[in-house]
């Protein structure tokens, strides 16, 4: 856990204004509320609607005349309810299931899986729908709406604290129920009359004073969290109350942490009755205040992709009353990028790892950084691998430098294996554990430069 005094120093960061190397690049309009954007491993960009449609964007731009699925009639609107969320299951290239959090007609949480039609991939089955759970919410804001999977393969929940102001029935510290929680369920089994399984090593399994499902606490409405594989982070935006946003980055190994809210605002005490110590309490990276008294952070992703160089290893978030877009960088600064112009709800990656922001207004754009990668970065490091074809190991060589990390990507972009902090100039892999076929292996150097090799894996 985090102490107080430590995470003070840490975070009472300024957020200081930057000359623009983020730019935005208008990709798409017409859409309404457009408050999701998910890839299922293909070229194809999928945008959620609040109002409760899925719609296809292909590569060139086009969105597809028939939404790929539309609910609109099974979930209620209005406030911050609505259509709110998407995820894809790991093998969704074979099993088809995908997953949407909506809230239904009773104002209710309902995650729910449906499957992609048998003929045609772009129309999911509408009569496919599996509840998978449902969490009642006792006012019409702070639903979270973000569900993401994990690199364990298990499916994450972000759960707001029930809404009003406050937390008026401090549903965030109760551990008896699941508002103002991180949840983790596993989809691929099913135990206890539900459709989903608790997977064993959940923080509370077993404690009589708690719910199974509970994966972190102390949350106030995480709108938007996301995976950093290469990183093995968890990066949670959590909507700030009276006076700051809030973003939070731990391994996402950490079982069981309490985020502090409504005891913290932040870093600020807000209602501290009953609370436990603030030594038992994790705090965030990074802060920013409210802008003229309005501010709901948005959380987004690192920048993985290939094209731009100087937004690598940056963590993107933005603001929807303040219309900025920022970065964290691996030190933990914040540099505000400035006013965008938008109503940023959502981020989005392709299956490059480019990335995508949508404006509420029904625009989504790209994420642009202002210098794109060149020789100098990609081709200036030799690396081998050896044997290639493999089968069972992998020896990863660089010369005339070290290995800083090695990312093995399959076809669809998809992050199959991933090492980190290597500080070697040579590593070897067990590789017998991936399938058949071709794999880029992507190696950054510690100088920051990399490159990306063809593997065959026999």
């Amino acid at each position: 856990m985090k102490k107080l005094t430590l995470t003070l120093l840490l975070i009472s960061i300024t957020l200081v204004s930057f000359s623009q190397t983020v730019e935005t690049e208008l990709f798409k309009s017409g859409f309404s509320s457009p408050v999701d954007i998910q890839n299922a491993g293909d070229s194809r960009l999928f945008i959620v609607e609040q109002g409760g449609r899925i719609k296809i964007l292909n590569d060139d731009a086009t969105t597809n005349p028939t939404p790929f699925l539309d609910i609109s009639s099974i979930i209620s609107t209005g406030s911050e309810r609505g259509l709110l969320g998407l995820a894809f299951h790991p093998d969704y290239a074979n099993n088809g299931y995908f997953f949407v959090n909506y809230t239904n007609n009773s104002g209710d949480t309902q995650i729910t899986r449906y499957t992609v039609d048998g003929s045609d991939p772009d129309l999911a089955d509408p009569a496919s729908a599996l509840p998978i759970i449902n969490i009642n919410q006792p006012y019409s804001n702070h639903n979270g709406g973000c569900i993401q999977f994990g690199p364990d393969g298990y499916l994450y929940i972000g759960m707001g604290d029930g809404g009003a102001g406050g937390d008026p029935d401090n549903y965030a510290q109760n551990l008896m129920e699941l508002l103002g929680k991180m949840l983790r369920i596993d989809i691929d089994n099913t135990a206890g009359g539900n459709n989903y399984a608790v997977p064993t090593d959940n923080p509370y399994v077993g404690n009589p004073n708690a719910l199974d499902e509970i994966w972190a606490s102390g949350l106030r409405n995480p709108w938007r969290f996301s995976f950093d594989e290469p990183t093995n982070n968890i990066w949670i935006a959590d909507v700030g109350q009276n006076e700051m946003e809030e973003i939070n980055k731990e391994l996402s190994t950490e079982a069981g942490l309490n985020y502090g809210w409504r005891c913290y605002e932040g870093t600020l005490p807000y209602n501290t009755s009953g609370c436990p110590n603030s030594s038992e309490l994790t705090f965030p990276l990074a802060t920013y205040p409210l802008s003229g008294g309005n501010g709901a952070v948005t959380g987004g992703y690192v920048y993985r992709g290939t094209v731009y160089s100087d937004i690598q290893d940056l963590y993107f978030f933005a603001d929807v009353y303040a219309s900025t877009i920022s970065t964290i960088d691996p030190d933990g600064n914040v540099i505000n990028h400035g006013n965008f112009g938008g109503t940023w709800v959502s981020f989005g990656e392709d299956i490059n790892k480019e990335l995508y922001i949508s404006d509420l207004g029904g625009n989504i754009y790209k994420v642009k950084g202002g210098e794109i990668f060149g020789i100098d970065d990609v081709a200036t490091i030799n690396v081998s691998l050896i044997p290639n074809p493999a089968s069972d190991s992998l020896q990863v060589s660089i010369a005339n430098n070290l290995i800083n990390t090695i990312t093995i990507y399959d076809l669809k972009g998809a992050i199959v294996l991933s090492k980190i902090n290597v500080s070697s100039s040579e590593k070897t892999i067990v590789v017998n554990n991936l399938e058949s076929g071709v794999y880029l292996v992507k190696v950054t150097s510690e100088s920051g430069k990399s490159i990306i090799e063809k593997l065959v894996i026999k």
